[in-house]
């Protein structure tokens, strides 16, 4: 039965996906142990350590192999890992050729050989949905370059921004990330083949022949020495996902504080009926993509801080720190997952709402680009004049129940420094004091195109 929200056949699909779920199950986990084992037999017959028919045995016996899982199950609780269990059964399938079956291999190599096997898979589906999602940012971005809505510091309405520059901030972090990706590739994506210690004492002088040659066999990098208690590149990559659903936690949080009945739904989550409905009130449409992605973001953050711990190993082998990651990098890859695919769902079907955006923006009267009109009358009146003036309509427009440009009216030396009523009325029109949102907007896409 499950026993977690990752394998719960209710909440699985909400806390993962099919496709990353798959990746790290206990058949493809067992699959990439095979995998291993026929490179290494492979590796070795290329480099004529084991004789090449021992190595086409082996092979065939991976190819499909028939486990006795109840017998794998058993032997690896009593063992405590299951490559000794694995290679037991292999070696039988194998026939005569099973006695060349983990040679010059340790328990660790294998393991570690297949966990970056797993996680070069899962980054493959993280580069997909992390692309996927720069281009619904980047089309988003562009639709509301010039969308103005109020800017926000400190909960507070601050100045105007665009919400195209709001979402262009996100997709700049998204950039970000693809570029990190890339960088850790080469980091990450290394073989492990170095036997008990570490130093290949168990082939001599050929061990950094077969190290090659098995590295080459699985496409992954060779190491410049044994990582077996070096954890960065692992840890790498989970702080690399802690990062990803960092900034996706930070959209959900815009998202669902615009949704709010207070923003007049400023933004709202694709629209499926009965999707974020209360037991109790029918009026509700809530976040629930948002809430989902603010949750896993969460998740993973704690799955970093675990991957930090286990790279504290003693000597050169650890008693206990590399359990941690088989904890870790299965449910930290599976959150990441869902978190990508509910940003995915919310954003590419995001209801935009400019209208309420426009009248949040003008909710406070025009008083939010009070700096606006003070930077314009500062030529003519001074700095700190033009700020004691414009405070003090700011406090007359307060307390009166009228907008600034109203107050302002009745100061003729700022009427005069802003060129008249209607200059005044401009300086007042929230749309008119964008800064460079827009040309930011245009910077971040550009960037993405070249």
């Amino acid at each position: 039965m499950p026993s977690t929200p990752l394998d719960s056949a209710l909440f699985r699909d909400m806390f993962g996906t099919p496709e990353m779920r798959a990746i790290f199950s206990d058949e493809a986990l067992v699959g990439r142990y095979v995998e291993v084992e026929v490179a290494l037999a492979r590796a070795e017959a290329r480099c004529g350590i084991i004789p090449a028919e021992a190595a086409e045995r082996i092979a065939a016996a991976g190819a499909k192999p028939s486990f006795d899982w109840a017998r794998l199950k058993q032997e690896t609780e009593n063992v405590g890992y299951p490559i000794l269990p694995l290679v037991h059964q292999l070696s039988e399938l194998a026939g005569e050729a099973g006695r060349y079956v983990h040679w010059g291999a340790t328990t660790q190599d294998i393991m570690d050989m297949a966990s970056v096997l797993q996680i070069r898979a899962a980054l493959d589906l993280v580069e997909a949905d992390i692309e996927a999602l720069r281009g619904i940012l980047a089309d988003l971005a562009a639709r509301h370059r010039d969308t103005p809505m109020a800017g926000r510091t400190h909960l507070q309405q601050a100045l105007p921004v665009t919400f195209g520059y709001k979402v262009a901030i996100w997709l700049a972090a998204m950039d970000r990330h693809a570029e990190r990706l890339a960088q850790l590739r080469p980091r990450v994506l290394v073989g492990q083949f170095a036997g008990a210690a570490g130093t290949l004492a168990s082939l001599g002088e050929d061990g950094f022949r077969v190290q090659e040659a098995l590295c080459q066999e699985l496409g992954l990098g060779q190491p410049a020495i044994t990582w077996h208690v070096a954890r960065d590149g692992l840890a790498e990559a989970v702080a690399f996902l802690g990062l990803v659903t960092g900034t996706l936690a930070k959209v959900a949080t815009d998202i669902m504080l615009m949704m709010s009945t207070e923003f007049g739904g400023e933004v709202m989550e694709p629209f499926v009926k009965g999707r974020g409905a209360s037991s109790t009130m029918p009026q509700k449409r809530n976040p629930i993509s948002s809430e989902i992605m603010l949750a896993t973001a969460k998740a993973v953050r704690q799955q970093v801080a675990l991957m930090l711990d286990a790279m504290v190993q003693d000597f050169e082998r650890a008693t206990g720190p590399w359990h941690l990651e088989w904890l870790a990098l299965p449910e930290s890859f599976t959150l990441t997952a869902s978190c990508l695919h509910q940003a995915k769902f919310a954003l590419s079907g995001l209801t935009v709402d400019t209208g309420r955006m426009r009248a949040n923006l003008d909710m406070s009267g025009g008083l939010i680009v009070a700096e606006a009109v003070m930077m314009a009358a500062a030529p003519a009146l001074g700095r700190q004049h033009a700020h004691d003036v414009v405070y003090d309509a700011c406090r007359a427009a307060i307390t009166s129940g009228r907008g600034l440009a109203e107050a302002l009216m009745e100061v003729p030396e700022v009427v005069e420094a802003l060129g008249g009523p209607d200059g005044v009325r401009r300086r007042c029109d929230p749309a008119n004091y964008l800064g460079l949102a827009p040309a930011m907007v245009d910077r971040v896409l550009a960037a993405r195109r070249r």
